[in-house]
């Protein structure tokens, strides 16, 4: 894996936060890590391709997941790898988050990741799960702001001159 840039410092990795729409409902599709914990597709950047492609790349790779990514981050959080109580304890990584629609699910080249559907209610419970408060908080303002995006780019906008009606995108 290629070595991650730093943002001050911290190491930057970059995710895909991968979702599909389900009627109103809008599902979240999270990855297994190592240590057992839930989390989304992601990863070091690489020197050859954009954030956003090493992003769609940890999305194929983790989750087998194949869609439409945005080209620009909708999001920077904070991620830990360990724990306080081991040796090593916690590294912390800055990470850059890029929405990505699913149209398709492929087996996914890592088979330990094991990838599953959430809603955005447990996503977050799942994300939370064995991870400290600042952490679990990081990871739920992603969530939130990722259903902000989706709900943003779905609304329909309403010419007040022509009364013509367009797709709004951010």
């Amino acid at each position: 894996m290629a070595s991650s840039r730093s943002l001050r410092g911290i190491p930057l990795q970059v995710a895909a936060v991968c979702y599909r729409k389900r009627g109103d409902e809008v599902e979240f599709l999270l990855v297994n890590t190592n240590g057992g914990k839930w989390t989304f597709p992601k990863g070091s950047t690489e020197p050859r391709l954009s954030h956003s492609q090493a992003a769609e790349h940890e999305a194929i790779e983790e989750a087998g997941a194949v869609g439409v990514i945005e080209p620009h981050h909708f999001h920077l959080y904070l991620h830990s790898k360990g724990v306080f109580w081991q040796p090593g304890g916690v590294r912390e990584f800055v990470v850059k988050a890029f929405l990505l629609e699913v149209n398709e699910l492929r087996p996914p080249l890592e088979e330990v990741r094991r990838p599953a559907w959430f809603t955005a209610e447990d996503a977050k419970r799942k994300l939370a799960k064995g991870r400290e408060v600042k952490y679990a908080r990081e990871l739920e303002a992603v969530i939130d702001r990722a259903l902000a995006r989706i709900k943003f780019r779905g609304q329909m906008i309403t010419s007040p001159r022509t009364g013509a009606r367009r797709q709004a995108w951010a």
